[in-house]
Formats: C-alpha cells, structure tokens, sequence
C-alpha cells in the first residue's frame, strides 16, 4: 500500500519523470513552497521510466519552468476540501508568481495527454462507495468524507466518498439508491456530488480532486446528458432546489489554516526517508519512491515563499 504521486518536469529538451510511493497526501502543501523551493525538491526524488496505471495515482504534478506552467492533481489535502480549497489554490498561485497553476481533474491520464501519450486503457470496474444512514457517524464531522446525490428536486442520498465517483455507476446508480435512506436535504460540506434529472435525463456531477479519464464518464450514461461542473459546487446547489446547501466557505479562516499547515509541512530539514528506513529495517528491500532529505535552508526558504503567499492573499 502507498500513496502514489508522480511528478514531471518538463522544459525546451524534453522532460524527466519522477515517482513517490508516499507523497501524494497534500501534495499541495509540498507546492506552497514556490518554484524555487520545489523543483530542486521533486527532482532529488528519483527517476522513473514506466507509469503507474492511472487510476492508482492519487497525486501528481507537471512543472514547466520554460513555458512557467503548472499542473496538479491529489485527491487528498487542502485542494480537495470544499472548506479549504478556494484559500489553497489561491495561496498556490501567489506562491508560483507568472506562473500559469491548472488543476488537472482528470488526473494522471490528463497529465499524460498534456504530454502527448496515448491513453491507457481504463478500469471499467466501478467500485461505488456505500450509502449511508441519516445518524451515520460520519455525518457528525464538520467536514464529512461524503458525496451527495441528489434525484430531481426531492430527494438527497448520502454516498461515503470512497473508491468511485457515484457518476460512473451510470443509470444503476438510480436503482441502488432507490430503496435507500432519504435525508431530504444536505447542509453540510462534501467532497463530491451528483445531479440526476430523471423527467429531462440530464446529469451534472463535480468534484474536488479528480478523477483518471473523467471526460469519459458520459459514456456511462448512453441517451443522457452529462455535464461536468468541475469543483463548481453551487451548480448543483442550483440544480437540486436546495436539496444540497453548503456553508459558504470562510475565506479569512481558510488562509489561515492552509498557511498554518504548510509551515508545519515546512517546519525543518528532514533526512531522507529510505536511510531511516534503511536503519530501522536493515535486511529490508527499500524502493525508490520516497522524499528525499529536505535541508535548514530549504525548509527555511519554502516557509518564507508560503509566508509570502499569505501576505499578499490577506493584502488582497
């Protein structure tokens, strides 16, 4: 098990690709850093010739100091809460100054069609994530790991957000959920969500973080409309007659929680991951996707470029 990240670095002679078994939670805490700070971080990890397969890349990031371009997707961090991600992706443009900063919702294969690769070939697998009840334990987090789906305009199910997007289950979502829990109405945060219009046969589906070969998904749903509203949440909020109605996200407390934990991701130098690995566990075979030493006066440079960041953000 890890958490797979891949990252590139492109330039005018071509690019390098690197890999990290474990980096790809809040990656974009690492890319608050700034350019400076960053692209000497994920090139000192080490260089990778093959592909993970798609749909197991959880983050990724494709740097182009040439053109000043830079992609990124994770599915976990501050990017991929609804509380938080406005301030992160905010903050991560103040950090990369000129610099053009995309969210890639299509993952590692938009990544890959960015560089000019044919497309794997997808997981047709769907793996939905369960539904679940009105008092489920969850539900009593202020940041629920939910995506809501919501039927015309009277009724809302809650899914756990985990494996799938409920959109690529196609029309059977509509016959799982149909002698599901109702609960009328959604008001807290989440992670995903879908519409459905059955009388219209129209969909729209959103997200925070993203999902391989996502512009594919209509296919899923022959005969039906679908439309992808990105991380635009409201869309749906408009869509469901208020059967989905978040708390508008508190931009001020956002920055400041985003900031405060990309100081601790910087906090000092740390050494390298495989020699502590290596000592603790010396007869074990280490991999090489693993972060590299990070030094006192890179750690003090990318506090710095967050801090920064933040300051023109409350300036702004």
């Amino acid at each position: 098990m890890g958490n797979r990240a891949t990252f590139v670095l492109a330039g005018p002679e071509g690019c390098t690709r690197h890999r990290s078994s474990f980096g790809a939670v809040a990656l974009d805490l690492d890319l608050l850093a700034g350019p400076e700070a960053v692209i000497p971080y994920l090139r000192a990890h080490a260089p990778e010739d093959g592909w993970y397969p798609d749909d197991m890349v959880e983050a990724g990031v494709l740097a182009d100091p040439f053109r000043r371009l830079l992609l990124v997707f994770e599915r976990e961090g501050p990017a991929a809460s609804l509380r938080t991600r406005a301030a992160g992706l905010e903050l991560l443009r103040l950090a990369w100054p000129d610099w053009e900063v995309r969210w890639l919702y299509d993952g590692q294969s938009g990544l890959r069609a960015h560089l000019g690769l044919g497309p794997q070939e997808p997981d047709t697998d769907v793996y939905p994530g369960p539904a679940l009840e009105p008092d489920d334990e969850e539900l009593a987090d202020p940041d629920p790991l939910v995506a809501v789906v919501t039927v015309g305009t009277d009724r809302c199910h809650l899914l756990a957000d985990i494996n799938d997007h409920p959109v690529e289950e196609g029309p059977a979502l509509l016959d799982r959920l149909r002698d599901a829990p109702d609960h009328g109405r959604h008001r807290l945060r989440a992670d995903a969500g879908i519409h459905v219009d059955p009388a219209r046969r129209r969909v729209g589906w959103w997200l925070n973080t993203a999902r391989a070969h996502a512009g594919t998904v209509g296919q899923r749903w022959p005969g039906w409309t679908v439309e992808f509203w990105e991380d635009r949440w409201q869309e749906h909020e408009r869509a469901s007659g208020g059967r989905f109605a978040p708390p508008a996200p508190d931009r001020a407390a956002a920055l400041a929680d985003v900031r405060a934990q990309a100081l601790e991701r910087w906090a000092g130098p740390r050494g390298d991951v495989r020699e502590r690995l290596l000592a603790a566990l010396p007869h074990a075979t280490i991999g090489r996707g693993f972060g590299p030493a990070v030094t006192a006066e890179q750690a003090a440079a990318a506090r710095a470029a967050v801090e920064r960041a933040h300051a023109a953000a409350v300036g702004a």
